[in-house]
């Protein structure tokens, strides 16, 4: 049974979450706070504490996980925070997936966070994937699309691990 790990598991995140156990995955899903591990649970989903702007408590989830999803296309909080997690935070989380058996990483590019941070970000998944050859998938679809976009998603994800 493959696993995700689904970095910030809001609504959004939960949705995905319950598709994804549909198909049979086992789904690890991450909150910065208890009420969220509260709903991350309630959804059927197994709930970690982890801070995206902390790497360090993202890799030490990793240890049994096939692919990383990055749900962070409309994160919120101060600007700098933001730009972070979409910059030199996502840098060195990706410098350090290479050594972990994450085999694929899926970063929401669409959100209401800046776009020019989401390009940002979704070139340095496609530099990992060149550098590192970690198999990255970008999404382009805006949560407000609601099934369009789990179905984005869950095929996104389904799409790493088969690819050659």
């Amino acid at each position: 049974m493959a696993r995700a790990l689904i970095v910030g598991c809001g609504c959004s995140g939960r949705a995905l979450g319950s598709e994804l156990l549909e198909e049979g995955w086992a789904v690890r899903g991450t909150s910065r706070d208890a009420e969220g591990l509260a709903a991350i649970e309630a959804a059927g989903i197994e709930p970690v504490r982890a801070d995206p702007e902390r790497p360090g408590t993202v890799l030490e989830l990793v240890d049994d996980v096939a692919v990383l999803i990055w749900l962070l296309g409309s994160a919120t909080g101060d600007a700098e925070t933001v730009a972070a997690i979409h910059g030199p935070r996502l840098e060195s989380l990706l410098e350090r997936l290479v050594e972990t058996p994450v085999r694929g990483f899926v970063y929401e590019g669409a959100g209401t966070v800046d776009a020019k941070l989401l390009a940002g970000g979704a070139e340095l998944c496609r530099n990992a994937e060149r550098t590192w050859h970690i198999p990255v998938a970008v999404t382009e679809t805006p949560r407000e699309h609601g099934p369009a976009w789990v179905e984005e998603m869950e095929a996104a994800v389904i799409e790493l691990l088969t690819r050659r």
